[in-house]
């Protein structure tokens, strides 16, 4: 998985360091990566947090606003708080319970429509706005949002102007540049029927989304996943 090495360049200069990160010591996600971090001589450590990057954006933006790094994740810490408005008026949802995520973070829940909206207001952003400058990072460099491997790069690859990204506990979102979206969320938190239902429902929008990989047994396919819209 990517995490915030890049974003350290410009964290530098504001006078950070991995050692500001607070989230929790960990190896990369990837199994390769994690090979490779380990003959280097490299144990766990916050960068290698699959979050590491969220994290190292938040503390840039702490120094930048002059708040306290220290405590930026606090809920109620000025950051946080930020987020949460933001949050509210990008989803529409509100109010939005708070929960802690397993980077240490505030994660603020909110209704699947209402990711939908989200998603499909900052992927229709004019150019020169704050949101279409994420859009346009997302679009151009989807490895650095899903990591190796992964429904979210496969996929940012594959459409043009796609925007998405996978979330915790079988949560996905996407949007097209004219502001259509979906949003998913598995019951069970399983991410097994995520690929299969994601492009059926791509397809459902009119999008020429490339199609799942089947199921292997034995390295060969053995079957499919099969999304009953």
């Amino acid at each position: 998985m990517p995490h915030s090495g890049l974003l350290w360049n410009g964290s530098t200069a504001a006078g950070l360091t991995p050692a500001h990160l607070q989230t929790p010591a960990t190896l990369p996600k990837e199994p390769d990566a994690a090979f490779a971090w380990r003959t280097a001589g490299r144990g766990p450590e916050p960068i290698a947090h699959m979050c590491s990057g969220k994290h190292a954006a938040m503390l840039a933006t702490c120094v930048v606003a002059g708040w306290d790094p220290a405590s930026y994740r606090d809920p109620a810490h000025p950051l946080q708080t930020l987020v949460r408005a933001t949050i509210t008026e990008f989803t529409g949802d509100e109010p939005l319970p708070v929960v802690v995520d397993g980077c240490g973070a505030p994660a603020f829940s909110a209704t699947v429509a209402g990711v939908a909206r989200a998603y499909g207001r900052i992927a229709a952003a004019p150019a020169g706005t704050p949101e279409h400058c994420v859009a346009t990072a997302m679009r151009e460099h989807p490895w650095y949002v899903g990591g190796t491997g992964t429904l979210v790069t496969h996929l940012g690859g594959a459409v043009p102007g796609l925007l998405a990204k996978n979330g915790a506990e079988g949560g996905f979102a996407a949007a097209l540049p004219d502001g259509r979206a979906l949003a998913v969320k598995v019951l069970d938190g399983s991410p097994r029927a995520l690929p299969a239902l994601v492009v059926a429902l791509l397809r459902a929008l009119g999008v020429d989304a490339p199609a799942a990989d089947p199921v292997l047994g034995g390295g060969a396919p053995v079957g499919e996943v099969r999304p009953t819209l």
